[in-house]
């Protein structure tokens, strides 16, 4: 949200990624709208119509808004719908308008469509091509929790059920955040304010094009694995991510460990891979991670 940016989830059923956005929608008091993306969903589900209404008798055309305006948006399985309410869902994401009936409207001041899609079942789905990918700013993997995380789990769901015991149940008010929409309007405008060195705006570069352009590495791995190197929404990504994470920090100022502890996710999702990587089952954190190993600091 620091960075104006979405975010795309991929991980298996049950792991708690719709729970994650709402509860994240109450603790701010932001108004939420969940999307479930079917086969037959229409753009206009997405974005709303003009609906056909009579007006002290008289006909008229009068615009109804759909779900995406709303502050935050869950896109639940967004492989699951064809390509035409894909691009209206990631027009809106990157415009931040909606046009229809040739009238432009604009969606609130503050807002993040969080995608999920399931990485096991891919039949009958509509993957995202990879220009679409481009424009989540980050893809976060959600794996299954450790046994320690599962118990918590347990207990928490139980706590919630009615006539629960109140040693089990975990209240609102013992986790209350007092967060806004405009403590995170006002974070968004202090990223501003965020130095970004020499040094750390080269390694970010450096890290970009030694994607696209792999003769000065060709005795690295990767340069075998990638057949298409990021864009420079990368860039433009990965300056953002680590001014918000040098902010979050509680400083006002880049290090390339913040550089570092955002580019899997940033990049991650951006590269397009070789047929050999491909064959050999080489994962996109294998390739960053090899990149990070070749591209010096500075």
């Amino acid at each position: 949200m620091l960075t104006r940016g979405h975010i795309l989830l991929e991980g298996l059923p049950g792991t708690a990624k719709t729970r994650s956005i709402k509860s994240l929608a109450s603790a701010m008091n932001a108004s939420f709208s969940r999307i479930q993306f079917t086969p037959d969903l229409l753009p206009s589900d997405v974005t709303g119509s003009d609906v056909y209404r009579e007006v002290d008798g008289k006909p008229s055309l009068v615009y109804q808004q759909g779900p995406i305006f709303n502050n935050l948006v869950l896109a639940d399985e967004i492989n699951r719908a064809p390509a035409k309410v894909q691009a209206a869902l990631l027009e809106a994401m990157g415009e931040n308008t909606v046009t229809s009936g040739g009238v432009t409207r604009h969606l609130p001041e503050l807002f993040l469509v969080m995608a999920t899609q399931n990485p096991i079942e891919q039949e009958g789905t509509y993957p995202l091509p990879e220009a679409q990918m481009d424009r989540f700013t980050l893809k976060v993997d959600i794996h299954y929790p450790d046994a320690e995380a599962e118990r918590a789990i347990i207990r928490l769901v139980r706590g919630e059920e009615p006539g629960a015991q109140t040693s089990e149940q975990v209240t609102d008010t013992e986790h209350a955040i007092t967060v806004t929409p405009e403590h995170i309007i006002n974070g968004q405008k202090a990223l501003n304010q965020v130095h970004v060195s020499e040094v750390a705006e080269n390694y970010i570069v450096n890290l970009v094009m030694a994607t696209r352009d792999t003769t000065d590495y060709e005795h690295a791995q990767f340069s075998q694995w990638l057949a298409v190197g990021v864009s420079p929404r990368a860039s433009i990504a990965l300056d953002r991510c680590a001014r918000a994470h040098a902010w979050l920090a509680g400083r006002d100022y880049v290090d390339p460990d913040d550089i570092l502890g955002v580019i899997h996710q940033v990049m991650g999702h951006r590269l397009v891979l070789s047929y050999e990587a491909i064959a050999e089952q080489i994962t996109p954190k294998q390739i960053v991670d090899d990149i990070l190993k070749y591209v010096p600091i500075g």
